[in-house]
């Protein structure tokens, strides 16, 4: 679930981290990712939108 904190890449970009605060910052990145997803997912239907209108005009 969480990178190893013992490997060399995980110690340095985690090593300061509680295991708390690891948990953390997973559930913001997942969160992050679906706020992501619903953006990308609106500016297409408004983009899907605006052609409609132009088409109608």
């Amino acid at each position: 679930m969480f990178p190893e904190p013992r490997s060399i890449n995980g110690k340095r970009k985690y090593g300061d981290l509680e295991v708390s605060q690891l948990k953390k910052l997973k559930e913001l990145e997942e969160e992050n990712a679906k706020l992501k997803k619903m953006y990308a997912n609106l500016a297409l239907d408004n983009e899907i939108l605006r052609e409609v209108i132009e088409k109608k005009l």
